[in-house]
């Protein structure tokens, strides 16, 4: 029992994993099949088809290039909005100010279906053809609030003595939030930045309702899943984890180095201190 209460929670979080990598490990999985039709449902045979010529079936990455293009550019326009509102809200005060942090959380609250089709209907009112651009504009409206509030996190946790300190060294306003302020929250904007990529890519409800006759990777599956999803669909999906395991781990790697880099600078300042207080000792 003792065993059991030191690892329950080891125990949990690995079975927690297991549960949400099932789906992925399926995917990647099929993405080697060779099944003899189109239905991608259960293995028939081990084939690198799908990885050599991803592009065999038309429109996958016609779709999959549709959809890394808008979700670059919705996700730019939204990092950029979306910071200048984080440093508004938590930096000044000002009349509205309770209203907009209000008026922020609403797109994350409200159902997508509801947003999807309200979109649908302003732009049909607004006599704007469907497209390219109703799809990023649709975008950048619901990913804004997910940059506020991930940017909003990390300017609230970060120490303004820090900011004191670069202006009681007669730093300007501009050189502090140069090398001061924009370095501590340069992850948390990064990290917002990837959150709102993911959300743009992966989004297929708002995208069906304001996308017209385009087709984005999402609603692509959408349609082949209705007549059997060809296994480059499964081979792309595996590359997308893939790269986003990728720029995980290679963050994590940079942050690790960084670390030990510090620890070993400190560490050598200590040896240094120690030296001169032995050598003050020793000369007194």
């Amino acid at each position: 029992m003792r065993f059991v209460r030191r690892h329950i929670l080891t125990v949990a979080a690995f079975i927690v994993l297991v549960y949400l990598f099932i789906p992925v490990a399926v995917v990647g999985v099929l993405s080697f099949n060779d099944p003899p039709s189109k239905y991608n449902t259960k293995w028939y045979g081990f084939s690198l088809d799908a990885w050599t010529n991803m592009c065999g079936i038309p429109g996958v990455c016609e779709s999959f290039v549709e959809s890394i293009k808008i979700g670059l550019i919705s996700t730019f326009v939204a990092t950029v909005l979306g910071t200048m509102v984080a440093f508004a809200l938590v930096r000044y005060r000002f009349r509205g100010r309770k209203t907009t942090n209000l008026l922020i959380f609403l797109p994350m609250a409200t159902p997508e279906v509801v947003m999807g089709s309200s979109l649908l209907a302003l732009f049909l009112n607004m006599t704007f053809p469907l497209g390219t651009t109703t799809v990023i504009i649709a975008h950048i409206m619901f990913t804004i609030s997910f940059v506020v509030v991930a940017v909003k996190a990390r300017l609230q946790g970060l120490d303004p003595s820090l900011e004191e300190a670069s202006r009681d060294l007669y730093a300007d306003s501009r050189a502090t939030f140069q090398h001061v302020t924009f370095p501590l929250v340069a992850p948390g904007i990064a990290g917002a930045a990837l959150l709102g990529f993911a959300l743009s890519f992966d989004d297929f409800i708002i995208s069906f309702f304001n996308a017209g006759t385009l087709v984005t990777f999402p609603i692509y599956v959408w349609g082949a899943a209705q007549r059997g999803i060809p296994v480059q669909v499964n081979a792309l999906a595996t590359l997308v984890f893939l790269v986003a395991l990728a720029i995980v781990l290679i963050a994590q790697f940079v942050a690790w180095r960084r670390r030990k880099a510090l620890q070993a600078d400190m560490a050598s300042r200590d040896a240094d201190l120690k030296a001169l207080s032995m050598d003050a000792l020793s000369r007194s």
